[in-house]
């Protein structure tokens, strides 16, 4: 009987899909039934694939921008169609892009690290720019994790243009994050160290090692930070974690978890069993401090001059911090991860590991407790601490493990449980109550995921307005999901259905991702986005966002030798031909190349390699490049175009000539 009752619901499905396709015949309705009995396919799996699956010319109603964990990019992705759309070169060199092997070695050369060439990161948190707390599509923002990095790219045309080490700490995770009109990119520190990662013994943590907040001032109309108008707050030397900025009822705060607040050392093994190891000994006060910082006050105490300069950087010293009234702190629970701030600002949600509740935080009571001086002490650093009671809401019991959490238009929110595997939907209250069927503060559903989810991405869920829909688990593990590539697995992304309300919130799509460590991702609305086709003219410097005056355009490609040891190439690029096509030069020459692709056909690219010499570019249509090396090696060397451009693709080549040294 079940089976017949399967049978009829399959066959109800593909006539249903028949149907919607404008495709009646009895035919075709048999031949999917057929397949499905075959495949083992579920009606609900029917389902899934014609809510997932967008057909040739049919586009992406969102994109996710996630981090490449250890790749040191960031991943494009489709929604719903799970398709990767591109890779973004960051911190690492890609060479499909060319990106570090000619072009971006500037960019690149800005995130080195005490004075050392670094061509790898860890990226962990995306933030897209925002106006009035909407993403706007313009901006895009990401942390290196490993090396305490900020990256600025560009959304126009998906490039990276600017990276800046942090000089204060060596790591970071609270970042990147902004504020609802994109002022600043919040960067935290994580795991603490002295000033500038200067030696200190262990024994000296409490009294030398520091923890921060950076506020990297964003210049929306050059595109980049301005490090002279940018500053860091001084934070006691907890283990600050996750990071997020307020939002209309909360605008001008900033939310910041915090663990270690026993200022554990670790050391066991090594130090002496009086020491416990680091994942007991930053685990065993009952609470941890949710950090709140008025960080628009603090803007208003740097712009008075009250910083010191430490490694050549302006810091509001914790002391001032304190006299000044910037930062304010409460209990959260222990071993906190996420800290989350609803779509009218109005709650903070915080989620402990090591605590089934998420804790719900209501502004107005954190402001009137500060206004109130409502405080149950200060900690050992001289900190005013708010009573934990008066500015608690609500606390709900969501499952083990919940990490972090997500919100959607009708009033629900979406928690992460990395040890049950799921997430959990519940509802908030207060103005949100109105929006649902169930009552305030209640756990509606939880659904499995595979396996182990660490963060996760609601459409638009972090902004003013969330869309619903779809919201995107981040899975750290996928055993027995696919198939079997060696001891190292992918991670998982799954794609949920949440646009039902009550306990509807399938999963519709396995995403194995086998590149780096995805970490967190933001999803927007695809027609967001502005990015360009083409560039806007012939010459145009992907760099600064202009035509360069240096590029060369048809008839006026040239080689010109510059003194003894210098050369200078001018270089255009056309389906199929380069000009020049024969370059000769001298052994130990210093070569600057500049070429310039004068297409004008939307996705007519050039690619552009010298063996060797460790070149390789990708030049959009319109695009500019220029890149340097010295000849020091003579041969006859082919260079020729890597992108497939049209039928003579092939024949698109020529031959650099190193002539031998006398």
């Amino acid at each position: 009987m079940r089976l017949k009752a399967l049978q009829s619901k399959v066959l109800l499905t593909t006539a249903l899909l028949a149907i919607g396709s404008g495709n009646t015949h009895a035919q075709s309705i048999s031949e999917v039934q057929k397949i499905a009995k075959e495949r083992g396919l579920s009606t609900t799996d029917l389902l899934a694939a014609a809510k997932t699956y967008t057909p040739t010319g049919m586009k992406d109603e969102y994109v996710i921008f996630s981090s490449g964990g250890h790749s040191g990019q960031v991943f494009v992705i489709g929604v719903p169609s799970m398709r990767i759309l591109r890779t973004i070169g960051v911190f690492t060199p890609e060479s499909w892009q060319g990106w570090g092997f000619g072009v971006g070695d500037e960019v690149l050369d800005e995130g080195n690290v005490s004075g050392k060439e670094n061509r790898w990161g860890d990226t962990h948190h995306p933030a897209l720019s925002e106006t009035n707390g909407d993403y706007d599509g313009d901006w895009l923002f990401i942390n290196d994790k490993s090396n305490a990095r900020i990256a600025v790219i560009d959304l126009r045309d998906f490039e990276t243009k600017q990276i800046v080490k942090n000089p204060l700490f060596i790591n970071d995770h609270g970042g990147a994050f902004v504020p609802p009109n994109t002022e600043y990119i919040f960067e935290t520190a994580q795991y603490n160290v002295p000033w500038g990662a200067d030696h200190a013994p262990m024994s000296e943590f409490k009294e030398n090692f520091r923890g921060a907040v950076t506020m990297w001032k964003f210049d929306r109309k050059k595109g980049r930070i301005d490090k002279a108008k940018s500053f860091a707050i001084e934070l006691p030397p907890y283990w600050q974690d996750i990071a997020d900025a307020g939002k209309l009822a909360s605008d001008g705060y900033f939310f910041l978890n915090s663990i270690n607040t026993e200022l554990a050392t670790g050391g066991f093994g090594v130090e002496g069993e009086k020491n416990p190891p680091f994942e007991a000994g930053v685990s065993m006060n009952a609470t941890d401090y949710l950090h709140i910082i008025d960080w628009k006050k603090a803007e208003r105490v740097f712009q008075a001059g009250k910083y010191t300069m430490i490694k050549d950087f302006p810091v509001i010293s914790l002391k001032a911090v304190i006299t000044e009234g910037l930062l304010h702190l409460t209990p959260e629970p222990r071993s906190p991860h996420g800290v989350d701030v609803s779509p009218k600002g109005d709650f903070v949600v915080v989620s402990g590991k090591l605590d089934p509740h998420t804790t719900i935080y209501s502004v107005d009571k954190i402001k009137k407790a500060i206004a109130n001086k409502t405080f149950s002490g200060e900690d050992e650093f001289g900190v005013p601490v708010l009573d934990f009671d008066s500015v608690m809401e609500a606390q709900v019991e969501v499952g083990l493990g919940p990490l972090h959490t997500q919100f959607g238009p009708d009033g629900y929110a979406y928690t992460s449980l990395f040890l049950d595997s799921a997430v959990a939907r519940w509802t908030l209250g207060g103005d949100y109550g109105k929006l649902n069927p169930e009552p305030d503060w209640t756990l509606v559903q939880k659904t499995p995921v595979h396996y182990n989810i660490g963060h996760l991405g609601a459409a638009e869920g972090d902004t003013v307005d969330p869309d619903g829909k779809y919201l995107v688990a981040y899975n750290k593990w996928s055993v027995d999901r696919f198939v079997q590539t060696g001891p190292l697995m992918p991670q998982n992304f799954q794609l949920l259905d949440i646009s039902k309300q009550g306990t509807e919130m399938p999963v519709i799509y396995d995403m194995p991702m086998g590149i780096g460590e995805p970490h967190y991702a933001q999803i927007i609305k695809a027609d967001k986005l502005k990015s360009w086709s083409v560039y806007p003219e012939i010459g145009w410097d992907p760099t600064i966002q202009a035509v360069n005056p240096w590029a060369p355009r048809p008839k006026s490609e040239r080689i010109e030798r510059k003194g003894e040891h210098e050369v200078e190439i001018f270089m255009t690029s056309v389906r199929s031909h380069f000009t020049p096509e024969h370059v000769t030069v001298k052994q130990g020459d210093k070569v600057t190349w500049h070429i310039t692709n004068t297409e004008r056909a939307i996705d007519a690219t050039h690619g552009f390699s010298i063996p060797v010499y460790n070149i390789t570019l990708s030049l959009e249509p319109g695009e500019y490049a220029k890149f340097e090396f010295v000849a020091d090696t003579a041969g006859t060397f082919p260079f020729y175009c890597t992108e497939f451009c049209s039928a003579l693709h092939l024949e698109m080549m020529g031959y650099l000539m190193v002539e031998p040294a006398e």
